[in-house]
C-alpha cells in the first residue's frame, strides 16, 4: 500500500476504537444496559475493560507498519526524554492513589454483586468527589500524565506519532464528555470545581 492509504488506515482504525471506546463509557449506553439487564450492570464495567484490551490489541496488531522514523534522539537527549517519562509514570500512579482501583476494573462491582448489596442507582461504578493530591492541580491528572508517558518517546516513527496525535485528541473530548456525568452526578460542587482547577494541563503549577 501506498503511504497516504497507511496512514489513512492507521487513523481509521484507531479513532474506531476511541469512539466506540467513548460511547461504550457513556452514561446512556450504560443506561440501555441497565434497563435491558437490571443490576447485572454490575458485570459492566469488567467487561467493558477486557472489551477495549482486546480490541486495542487487535487493532494495534491490524495498524500498517509504516517504516518511517521521525526522529531518534542521541544521547544524552534520550535519557533524558526518558527521565521526564519515567516521572510521568509516577504521577500516573499517584493519580491512581485517589481513586479505587477495584472500582476502576470492576471487581469491586462484582463483588457487591455476588454479596448481594448492589446499590441500584448505581451506574457500574461508585465514586466521591475527591479534590486532593494530583487534583487540586489539574481537574485529569492521569489524562495529563497519559499524555507526557505517549509523548515523551526518545524514537518517535510515523505510525506511534499519528497514535499520540489521536489519543491526545481523545482524551481532552473524552474529558467533555466525562465531565458532563460528573456535572450530572455532583452537580454545583463539580462546577465549582471546574472554575479554579484547569481541565488536563496543571497551568497553577506553572504559574507558581
Amino acid at each position: 500500500m501506498s503511504l497516504a492509504v497507511d496512514v489513512a488506515v492507521t487513523i481509521i482504525l484507531i479513532s474506531v476504537f476511541c469512539i466506540s471506546h467513548s460511547i461504550l463509557a457513556s452514561n446512556k449506553v450504560k443506561k440501555l444496559f441497565k434497563n435491558r439487564f437490571g443490576n447485572l450492570i454490575a458485570l459492566y464495567r469488567i467487561g467493558y475493560n477486557i472489551i477495549s484490551v482486546i480490541s486495542f490489541a487487535i487493532i494495534y496488531i491490524s495498524l500498517p507498519r509504516i517504516d518511517i522514523t521521525l526522529y531518534n534522539l542521541s544521547n544524552p537527549y534520550d535519557l533524558i526524554i526518558l527521565f521526564f517519562r519515567l516521572l510521568s509514570l509516577i504521577g500516573f500512579i499517584w493519580s491512581a492513589r485517589y481513586f479505587s482501583l477495584g472500582e476502576f476494573i470492576g471487581w469491586s462491582q462484582i463483588k457487591r454483586f455476588r454479596a448481594g448489596n448492589y446499590d441500584s442507582n448505581d451506574l457500574d461504578e461508585s465514586s466521591t468527589l475527591r479534590i486532593e493530591g494530583p487534583y487540586e492541580y489539574s481537574r485529569h491528572p492521569v489524562y495529563f500524565f497519559s499524555i507526557m508517558f505517549l509523548v515523551m518517546r526518545p524514537v518517535m516513527t510515523l505510525t506511534y506519532f499519528i497514535i499520540v496525535v489521536i489519543f491526545v485528541v481523545y482524551f481532552y473530548i473524552g474529558s467533555v464528555f466525562e465531565e458532563k456525568r460528573l456535572i450530572e452526578k455532583y452537580g454545583e460542587a463539580y462546577t465549582r470545581y471546574q472554575k479554579f482547577v484547569p481541565r488536563i494541563i496543571p497551568i497553577k503549577i506553572f504559574r507558581a
